[in-house]
């Protein structure tokens, strides 16, 4: 299920700016034209088992992700920072979601496609996933 939600402009950019400073990001590339950049990976104090990831997602002009889903516990919520992204998770119809926009993704959701909106501009995105401690893949692609 998808909401869209509000969320200060500054909040994210401080949140992004501090987290991107951590000495734990790590940058990791995936399909052509995206970087995904391991904002922050630390374990929830009072729900123990849980941990907190950030992802950072670039896309360059026209760049997108592959199909995936994420593990059964991994709960998200996507916010645009920059730029415009196009989403569809499960059945939803398509949708493009611009800066200061978000959605939550439900565990297990299959994400049919995540691509930057536009051909001419980049595009940033942040996820937050609230996820099992142990769970190591947090992006399943699916099979060619």
């Amino acid at each position: 299920m998808k909401t869209t939600l509000s969320m200060s402009v500054t909040g994210v950019a401080f949140f992004v700016g501090s987290s991107l400073a951590l000495d734990m990001a790590q940058a990791h590339d995936t399909a052509p034209g995206e970087t995904v950049t391991v904002a922050a990976d630390k374990p929830i104090p009072h729900l123990p088992g849980k941990r907190l990831v950030a992802h950072v997602v670039d896309y360059e002009p026209g760049a997108s992700s592959a199909a995936h889903h994420h593990p059964s516990s991994a709960f998200i919520y996507a916010y645009v920072v920059s730029g415009a992204i196009r989403s569809q998770v499960g059945d939803e119809p398509a949708r493009v979601y611009r800066a200061g926009e978000a959605w939550f993704e439900n565990p297990g959701s299959h994400h049919r496609v995540s691509e930057n909106a536009s051909d001419t501009e980049p595009a940033r995105l942040l996820a937050v996933l609230v996820v099992d401690g142990p769970d190591e893949q947090l992006v399943i692609p699916e099979p060619r």
